[in-house]
C-alpha cells in the first residue's frame, strides 16, 4: 500500500507552483527546490549495481554531464561507466603498480583526459585516442608517499594538485606535463609534534575563487593557501597558510586527523575527521595565524559517536569559547578505519553526505545538521559518497569490489533505523592499515608518547595490549590491504 505524503509536503508544493505562475519564483529556482527536495532524499534506493572491479574501488567521480561515472581500485584498473544501463564504457590499466586512489576526468578534455594518484606515490595522466585505445604517462611523483587526493582547477583543462604523505603538494600543469612542489606542510611548533611534516590525504579547490585551496591530513587543521602568493621564480617561501580551521576543542588533540574536504559553491569548507565529527566552516571561521589563543588549553578528547541518539539534531553550540559562530557539527556515523572521503549533495549543496565505517551512508541536512537518512550500503566500510553533478543520484563505494548507484524511485520514504548508535565495528585506531615499517614505527611513537603522560600511567596495560595488536596486525597486514595494494582475498580476515 502506497505511504501517503504529509500535508505539509503538499502545502509546500501546491505554494512552490503558485508562487512559479505568478513570476515570484523563476523556473531555475523551482527546479532547485524540486530537486533538493527531501521527498527525494527519502526515496533514494540502490537503482544499479557496477560490478567489474576485482578490488576495493577507491574513487568516483562524474564527468561535467552527469552522464559517465569513472572509478580507479585496488586492481590498478579505472573502468569508465555508462552508470544508468550499467554498462562499461572502457575499461583500462592505470599504468599504476598499487592501488589507485583517484581518478578524475580534466574539464573541456571531451572526456579524453583523465588524471590519476596512487599508493605508489605517482601522478599519471590517461589520454583516451580514437577507437577507445589509452596512452598513459608519468606527470610526477611523491616520494616513498602514498597519493590519496588530486584537486582539479574548475573551469581549467590543465591545472591540477597532488597532496601526499611526505607533506607535499605539487601543482601541474598539463600543457608542460611538469610537476612544481609548492611547499611541504610543515607542523605547527608544538612539543608533541615527533615529525618536521603533516602526513596529507585530503586537499580541495573553492569553486567560487580557484586561487584557494585547502589541505588536510595527520594533525587536527585544515589549512588554507592562496595560490596567487606563490613566486613561480621560486623566490618566496610558499608555505606559510593564509588562514587555519579547526573546532575549538580539537585545537591540541595529537589523537585526531583530518581524512576528506569538500568545498561548496557557497565557499563553506566541510572537513571530516577520524575519531571524531564532521564540521562545516565558513570563512569568517578561520583562526588565523599560530599560536592560537587556545593551543595550550586542556584538550577535549573527543566524543564517542555512538552516543548520539538517531534523528536528534547534531550540532555543536551556536558560539565558541572566544565567541565566535562555531562549526556546525554532523555526527552519528564513525571513521576509524580509513581516509574516508565528505561531500556535500544536491543542487545547492544543501546536504551533507559521508560514509562509515559500519558499511552505511550517511546524509544529513547542511542547515542545523539533522541526521535524516541512513541507508545499509556495503558489508564493510563505505569511504566514496560521490553525488551526481545535476540530479538527485549518488555513487558510492568502498571496500567491497562493487558501486552502488543510488536513485530515488522507492515508492515510500524512508526512516531512520533504530540502531544506529548500536553499530560498532571493531576499531583498529587511525589508519590501521600500515604500509610500512615507517608507519609501524610512527604507530609505536604515538603509542609511546601516551604510555609517558602523567595522565596516562594508569593506562600502561591497555597500552601494552594495543602494542602488542598493533604488531599482530603489522604482520598480518603487510602484504594486504585496502589502501595499500596486493590480493585482497583475505581482506575479509584483516577486518574481522
Amino acid at each position: 500500500m502506497m505511504k501517503k505524503r504529509s500535508r505539509t509536503d503538499l502545502d509546500q508544493a501546491v505554494v512552490n507552483v503558485c508562487k512559479r505562475e505568478l513570476g515570484q519564483l523563476s523556473t531555475r529556482d523551482f527546479a532547485h527546490r524540486l530537486a533538493a527536495s527531501e521527498d527525494l532524499v527519502l526515496r533514494l534506493e540502490i537503482h544499479k549495481k557496477l560490478e567489474k572491479h576485482e578490488g576495493c574501488v577507491n574513487t568516483l567521480s562524474f564527468n561535467s554531464g552527469g552522464d559517465v561515472l569513472i572509478s580507479g581500485s585496488d586492481d590498478l584498473r579505472v573502468i569508465l561507466w555508462d552508470w544508468e544501463t550499467g554498462r562499461v564504457k572502457l575499461s583500462f590499466n592505470s599504468g599504476h603498480r598499487n592501488n589507485v586512489f583517484q581518478a578524475k576526468f580534466m574539464p573541456f578534455s571531451d572526456d579524453r583526459t583523465v588524471v590519476t594518484c596512487a599508493a605508489d606515490g605517482e601522478i599519471r595522466q590517461a589520454q583516451i585516442l580514437e577507437g577507445g585505445e589509452v596512452k598513459t604517462i608519468l606527470l610526477g611523483k611523491h616520494k616513498d608517499s602514498r597519493v590519496h587526493k588530486l584537486a582539479i582547477e574548475p573551469g581549467s583543462p590543465h591545472i591540477f594538485y597532488s597532496c601526499g604523505e611526505d607533506g607535499v603538494v605539487q601543482h601541474f600543469d598539463l600543457r608542460t606535463r611538469s610537476a612544481t612542489e609548492l611547499f611541504t606542510c610543515r607542523s605547527i611548533n608544538d612539543p608533541r609534534s615527533f615529525q618536521p611534516y603533516v602526513h596529507l590525504n585530503a586537499i580541495a579547490i573553492d569553486p567560487r575563487n580557484p586561487n584557494l585551496f585547502a589541505v588536510g591530513g595527520m594533525d587536527e587543521f585544515a589549512r588554507l593557501y592562496d595560490i596567487r602568493k606563490y613566486n613561480w621564480d621560486g623566490s618566496s617561501d610558499f608555505g606559510q597558510p593564509a588562514d587555519y580551521f579547526c573546532p575549538q576543542h580539537l585545537i591540541g588533540n595529537g589523537d585526531t586527523g583530518i581524512t576528506g574536504l569538500s568545498f561548496s559553491d557557497q565557499s563553506e569548507l566541510l572537513v571530516s575527521y577520524n575519531n571524531e565529527f564532521i564540521y562545516l566552516f565558513t570563512r569568517d571561521m578561520g583562526l588565523g595565524n599560530p599560536p592560537f589563543p587556545s593551543f595550550s588549553s586542556p584538550i577535549s578528547t573527543g566524543s564517542d559517536t555512538s552516543e548520539v541518539e538517531p534523528g536528534s539534531i547534531a550540532s555543536s553550540s551556536s558560539m565558541d569559547v572566544d565567541g565566535k559562530n562555531a562549526a556546525q557539527a554532523y555526527k552519528g556515523h564513525r571513521n576509524c578505519e580509513t581516509v574516508k572521503g565528505v561531500s556535500f549533495f544536491g543542487p545547492r549543496c544543501e546536504y551533507v553526505s559521508s560514509g562509515s565505517d559500519c558499511g552505511r551512508i550517511f546524509i544529513w541536512k547542511k542547515r542545523g545538521g539533522e541526521l535524516i537518512r541512513v541507508m545499509e550500503a556495503d558489508r564493510d566500510v563505505v569511504n566514496c559518497t560521490e553525488p551526481h553533478p545535476h540530479t538527485m543520484a549518488l555513487a558510492s563505494s568502498g571496500i567491497d569490489s562493487d558501486i552502488k548507484i543510488w536513485t530515488p524511485k522507492a515508492i515510500e520514504r524512508a526512516t531512520l533505523p533504530t540502531d544506529i548508535g548500536q553499530v560498532k565495528p571493531k576499531a583498529r585506531g587511525w589508519m590501521y592499515r600500515l604500509a610500512s615499517p615507517d608507519d609501524l614505527m610512527l604507530q609505536l611513537f604515538s603509542l609511546q608518547r601516551q604510555r609517558t603522560s602523567p595522565e596516562s600511567v594508569v593506562q600502561n596495560s591497555v597500552m601494552d595490549r594495543e602494542l602488542l595488536e598493533l604488531i599482530l596486525s603489522f604482520n598480518a597486514n603487510s602484504d594486504v590491504s585496502s589502501d595499500d595494494g596486493g590480493d585482497t582475498a583475505n581482506l575479509d580476515d584483516s577486518l574481522g
